[in-house]
């Protein structure tokens, strides 16, 4: 199965253009929400987890997302260790989620996927963008947080320059009429790409 990976920064739209690609038949796996449910569900992560930051991780709820968010948080380190726990499981779900889809190719959904060295995973990475102060806006609406926490986050996020350098495909998420048939030609571009063919010359 053809693997492609969509990323963008905060209030680009990324999820936008997978619902686009969606209502065309592509298969999307959204990381983040997937990684929650593995979090919880998933048995051995549970373990992982509880083994590398302690049984304050989980509540009779489940996972205590609060506690750990604040234990990771501004710690490089801790956050690499929860990464370096987390990032393998859910790469490993999706490569079996991936093989079980139809069509020409899924989608890797994911807010950081160049960031943590996911694109190992996909054949192919779209980045989405948009000019700074739509992305402020679209995520202060969003989550109804201030400028500066969002501003905060964008500094925290890989730049959309250093996104689309390592990106085979970018799409500009500005004008939806304009996103839509971005989105179309993209759509027919992966097909195409996803088509085994014969690179051998003959005359």
């Amino acid at each position: 199965m053809y693997k492609v990976g969509l990323t963008g920064g905060i209030g680009s739209g990324k999820s936008t253009v997978a619902e686009l690609l969606n209502i065309r038949g592509v298969a999307i796996y959204d990381s983040d929400s997937r990684a929650k449910e593995l979090m919880n569900g998933n048995e051995a992560l549970r373990e992982a987890l509880i083994a590398a930051f302690g049984a304050e991780c989980y509540t009779d709820a489940g996972l205590n997302r609060a506690w750990l968010a604040e234990r990771v948080f501004g710690n490089k380190a801790e956050l690499e260790r929860l990464n370096a726990i987390v990032h393998p499981a859910v790469m490993r779900d999706f490569a079996a989620w991936a093989e079980a889809q139809e069509g020409d190719y899924v989608v890797l959904e994911s807010a950081i996927l160049l960031e943590a060295g996911l694109e190992e995973h996909v054949d192919v990475v779209v980045a989405v963008m948009a000019p700074k102060d739509i992305r402020l806006e679209r995520a202060m609406q969003r989550d109804g947080a201030s400028r500066e926490q969002i501003e905060e986050r964008m500094r925290n996020q890989m730049s959309d320059d250093e996104r689309t350098d390592r990106a085979k495909y970018a799409v500009v998420n500005i004008d939806i009429e304009e996103l839509e048939e971005d989105v179309e030609q993209l759509h027919r571009r992966l097909c195409y790409d996803s088509k085994p063919r014969n690179n051998r010359y003959t005359e």
